[in-house]
């Protein structure tokens, strides 16, 4: 009789950043994820020797898929610099990493190293964003201005605090005609999103 099958790798890694996501650092715990998985508690100590290597190699993992794969994907589909700027945007935030950006913010505010780490992936993107905008922006202080501004921009609309309880919504605005800078960046979009990625647009314009 053959034996039964390893959970690979990269499940556990996958659990992991799920847990994470949810209940952040504290939330991911071997016992948990192996009930999750459906498996004992060896399988993962035959990959990591440790709850602290799954944390590192989880965070490993996030860094690659937020930065590496999100601006190959986008150089990959090309277009131009504003239409890349923004499809990296979209792709950074998507409803799939949204939520372990989030919790990796909060951790990275009491954990030194996770905060290193948070820099590095910060410092990649706005990098890159320099880069788009000096496509069609000589001044290098504007380059500076408007890559700091449009990173402020996309990080402080995913971190602002929710509505608090009991309080109304405020009434729907009545529909109107797309402007010309939301006919650039798609034309009709969600609302909520749809205000963020318009002040992207704005920031990007040449």
């Amino acid at each position: 009789m053959p034996a039964p099958a390893r959970t690979p790798r990269d499940r556990w890694v996958a659990a992991g950043l799920e847990a994470l996501a949810e209940g952040g650092p504290e939330g991911v715990r071997v016992e948990a994820l192996a009930a999750k998985l459906g498996v004992t508690k060896g399988g993962f100590y035959g990959y990591f020797p440790n709850r602290g290597a799954l944390l590192a190699e989880m965070l490993d993992e996030w860094e690659r898929r937020t930065t590496d794969d999100v601006i190959a994907r986008v150089e990959e589909e090309g277009g131009d610099a504003a239409g890349k700027m923004r499809r990296a945007g979209l792709l950074t935030f998507s409803s799939e990493l949204l939520p372990i950006e989030l919790a990796v913010r909060s951790w990275a505010r009491h954990d030194a190293d996770v905060a290193t780490r948070l820099k590095r992936v910060d410092n990649a993107r706005i990098g890159y964003l320099r880069t788009m905008f000096g496509t069609y922006v000589d001044d290098p202080d504007e380059i500076e201005a408007r890559s700091t501004l449009a990173f402020t921009l996309a990080i402080g609309h995913h971190r602002a605090p929710s509505r608090p309880r009991g309080r109304r919504s405020p009434p729907r605005r009545p529909a109107v005609p797309a402007s010309p800078q939301r006919k650039a960046i798609g034309g009709s979009l969600d609302e909520g999103r749809d205000e963020w990625a318009l002040r992207i647009a704005l920031v990007c314009g040449r």
